[in-house]
């Protein structure tokens, strides 16, 4: 008996799919206008002949997918058709979702119409057939939505290697003025902006944020170390030392800030000469502007060396060398107050004063001396930053 049932109820929507195919132009023009007026989306991405017509043929295979055995059907293929299409026109997944369910709407009821029309003693069959068109339909919606998702990755994908590598082009110093303004257009941020460079070594486990502290970051990864893009907007370089601090947990260089996309390969390479400050001795974020001594003296490293034995070699082969530098760079960064220096190394001020006084007759420059106090800071920072000396 159910058997028999179920024959009749194919057979129903066999009949009805038959006649309700000479309407589909105007359930088309149903469909398209209804989706129109109430999804904007509709009306911004889809052109209206492209709507129509995939609308026409999306109904056409539907229906006739009814009258065919189940290997000759074509409308989940189809449906994925649509699905990645959609995906390239920039339509919002909901949109098309919402068509589908128009879609079974306008179509259920043209079923409801036809045997209403022609055979109304068989409503209450037609009824019990509901869920064989709402679930045929339902599986071309699933097709529709898995394409496109597949699709919309594989753009999405596609348009991150495009904007990586025009990334790395400013980086790099390779891109020209064309480059600059495409690459404003894809990054979605001005050319001519305040930006700044950030380079350091994060740990795989640390999670890299887009946004921190306010500030827009975009990361692109090295052999040796990470960088990242930092828009500034309005804010200040201390602004994005206290940003990044939480994540740093070694070394880091900061770059001066630019004006503008083009100028992020010379931005780039002053956070790497930044970096090179740092010892690495313990965690530190060097902001190149107010590292410059330093940065001269890594950029000239046979010079430095010259520099550092020059003025500190009586010193560098003494027996107390350690104590005598550690007491000469607390002095400079003290700006000469024993008092500090002392609480600092944890000995008598007088203490520091006679190693001072034995600093300035090993070397015969006094650091109270202005351009003494210049080499004896550059020769430290040539102890400090190179190995060899």
């Amino acid at each position: 008996m159910r058997s028999r049932t179920e024959s009749e109820i194919r057979e129903l929507l066999r009949t009805s799919a038959a006649f309700l195919l000479e309407r589909i132009p105007e359930l088309t023009d149903e469909l398209v206008k209804r989706g129109r007026e109430n999804d904007e989306a509709y009306r911004i991405n889809i052109p209206i002949e492209d709507h129509w017509k995939s609308t026409y043929e999306g109904l056409r295979i539907g229906i006739t997918a009814i009258l065919q055995p189940r290997h000759e059907r074509r409308d989940v293929e189809y449906a994925q058709t649509v699905g990645r299409r959609r995906a390239e026109h920039g339509l919002p997944l909901d949109s098309l979702m919402r068509s589908y369910r128009l879609a079974a709407q306008v179509t259920w009821n043209g079923f409801i119409d036809i045997v209403g029309d022609r055979n109304p003693e068989k409503l209450p069959a037609l009824l019990r057939s509901a869920t064989h068109v709402w679930h045929a339909i339902d599986r071309q919606a699933v097709a529709a939505a898995d394409a496109y998702r597949r699709r919309e990755n594989e753009l999405l994908g596609r348009g991150n290697e495009r904007v990586h590598a025009m990334l790395d082009a400013l980086l790099e110093g390779r891109a020209d003025a064309a480059v600059g303004q495409v690459a404003a257009a894809a990054l979605e941020l001005p050319e001519h902006g305040r930006y700044a460079v950030v380079t350091t070594r994060l740990p795989e486990r640390v999670h890299r944020p887009e946004i921190i502290g306010g500030l827009l970051f975009l990361w692109r990864m090295r052999t040796d170390y990470e960088m990242a893009v930092v828009f500034m907007g309005d804010r200040s370089l201390d602004d994005l030392v206290e940003a990044i601090r939480p994540i740093v947990c070694g070394i880091a260089g900061i770059s001066p800030v630019v004006e503008g996309l083009a100028e992020l390969g010379n931005a780039r390479r002053m956070a790497e000469l930044a970096m090179r400050t740092c010892t690495g001795a313990r965690p530190e974020i060097a902001r190149l502007d107010r590292r410059l001594p330093a940065a001269l003296v890594v950029c000239q490293p046979e010079l430095a060396r010259h520099l550092a034995s020059g003025v500190l070699g009586p010193v560098l082969s003494s027996p107390e060398r350690g104590v005598l530098l550690a007491t000469l760079e607390a002095w400079l960064r003290c700006e000469g107050s024993a008092v500090r220096v002392a609480s600092e190394l944890y000995c008598h001020r007088n203490t520091v004063f006679n190693r001072v006084r034995r600093i300035e007759q090993m070397t015969g420059r006094s650091p109270s001396r202005p351009r003494d106090a210049v080499e004896l800071s550059l020769a430290l920072d040539a102890v400090r930053l190179l190995p060899d000396t």
